[in-house]
């Protein structure tokens, strides 16, 4: 039926040219993902400022390592063994019961000792990774009010609780892209399956094309089905994805703007390269054993970590942009003194290794290496568990990471925790904080790194975070 345009009222009108306006709107909303995705295809591949750090190692401890039994003492703490929390400080802590109720202090089964020329005082867990100390930039003041691990651990790797943004490894590949043509620009290797489950929003591109998401790598084998199959030639593999290639070009410009497509096709020309370099340039039997020695890789409670650790240097010797190294099971509920040997002695070595191994290369300086979980553990004991049985609940009030590498002023702590190690009182810090800090390090600015998403230009700290300067050594 055809309407004289000049009679019709509003709803008339609307009502008859609803699926073209519909059309329209959808049109133009593709238009602008498409050239949205075409710009951020690469990002902006350049630092913002002049900087010297091309590469991070995020060494992310899954489930929550106790701040006042690795890096931050409390005297007092054991002082008060086995006292309810007095009033002074749980009137400031939310959730901390009053004295006489709920749990007591528990102090730290460790001792510690100063090291270095800083004299920065580390638990004896950790022996190997003291003796670098005067590398490391100890941040005590790290704090957040999300208490469970799924959420604690996307908002410490991505930025928010939710899951839906991208991790920080993700911006980062968005922003600097990579050096290593025949390898991923963000590569997660995950070792210690106990504990809390990982998280996959700490490697996903969230709302950035799905080519930023990171690539995880096997335990073992290093990249799965990376081999060619017997009787097959390079050749063939080459005519088989350039047909590949040719038939999902075809399919993708019916699609107008697709990123998984994309990312599944640039994928297959990623595969293909590595399956021709990445066996030679992940085979560990390489190195000397002085060297796998050096990371611990000849002893059973390190081996696995000691591999990863090993991987990122060669990762980094690579041009790989963001490494993520991930070991769980460190949500010691109950019997925190023997978790915390076992995680310790699992990864003690192969940090220690990976950091000296980087120093010796003249590598430190051009990788910022990030050590610490989503957060630490409470100064009481959980329940009425008693003696080696004892464990704590999670700390996200206050807690530690520490920074190395890449410019950062070693030999130096920032903030701190009260006496008991509850919250901090000197210079609380986030985790947009550490983010901002991050990527300062590698010459990004925060607020110029821009995604425009729902018509919303998109940063990685969100509503913004502020960079630890005096973590720098300039």
């Amino acid at each position: 039926m055809i309407i004289n345009p000049i009679s019709q009222d509003r709803r008339t009108f609307l009502g008859s040219a609803g699926i073209g306006l519909g059309s329209i709107a959808l049109n133009t909303l593709l238009q602008e993902e498409s050239a949205t995705a075409a710009d951020a295809k690469l990002g902006s591949q350049q630092p913002h400022f002049p900087s010297t750090v091309k590469n991070v190692i995020f060494l992310f401890m899954s489930g929550g390592p106790g701040h006042m039994d690795t890096f931050d003492p409390k005297p007092q703490l054991s002082a008060m063994e086995g006292e309810y929390v007095p009033d002074s400080i749980g009137a400031n802590v939310p959730n901390i019961p009053r004295s006489g109720v709920g749990s007591k202090l528990m102090a730290s089964p460790f001792g510690f000792k100063k090291y270095g020329e800083s004299g920065i005082e580390v638990s004896d867990l950790l022996p190997h990774t003291a003796r670098h100390v005067d590398d490391l930039c100890v941040i005590r003041s790290l704090n957040h009010r999300i208490p469970v691990h799924g959420p604690a651990e996307n908002f410490t790797l991505t930025g928010s609780s939710l899951g839906e943004r991208p991790s920080l490894g993700g911006w980062v590949t968005y922003g600097l892209g990579s050096e290593a043509r025949d390898l991923p620009e963000f590569i997660v290797l995950s070792s210690n399956s106990g504990g809390p489950a990982p998280q996959r929003p700490g490697w996903g591109s969230g709302f950035l094309p799905a080519r930023f998401q990171g690539t995880q790598l096997d335990d073992q084998s290093g990249v799965p089905y990376s081999e060619l199959p017997q009787l097959y030639s390079v050749a063939d593999r080459r005519e088989q994805l350039d047909f590949i290639r040719l038939m999902n070009q075809h399919h993708l410009r019916r699609q107008n703007a697709n990123s998984e497509l994309e990312a599944r096709i640039e994928s297959y020309e990623l595969g293909f390269r590595m399956q021709l370099n990445a066996p030679e340039i992940l085979d560990l039997s390489r190195e000397t054993e002085a060297t796998q020695k050096m990371y611990g890789i000849d002893q059973k409670p390190s081996a696995v970590f000691g591999r990863h650790c090993l991987l990122a240097r060669r990762l980094v010797e690579q041009g790989v942009r963001f490494i993520q190294l991930r070991n769980g099971g460190w949500d010691a509920h109950g019997s925190l003194k023997s978790n915390h040997i076992g995680r310790c002695r699992a990864t003690d070595l192969p940090i220690a290794g990976l950091l000296q191994d980087l120093k010796q290369r003249n590598l430190l300086e051009q990788t910022l290496v990030v050590w610490g979980g989503e957060f630490g553990r409470t100064p009481t004991t959980e329940g009425n568990q008693t003696g080696d049985k004892r464990g704590r609940d999670h700390s996200p009030a206050g807690y530690t990471m520490w920074l190395a590498g890449g410019g950062i002023k070693g030999g130096q702590v920032i903030g701190a925790t009260d006496e008991l190690g509850f919250v901090p009182i000197e210079r609380p810090l986030s985790p947009h904080d550490l983010h901002a800090t991050m990527l300062h390090g590698l010459g990004l600015d925060q607020h110029k790194l821009i995604y425009l998403h729902n018509n919303r230009e998109e940063i990685p700290t969100v509503l913004g975070g502020e960079v630890i300067r005096e973590a720098f050594a300039t």
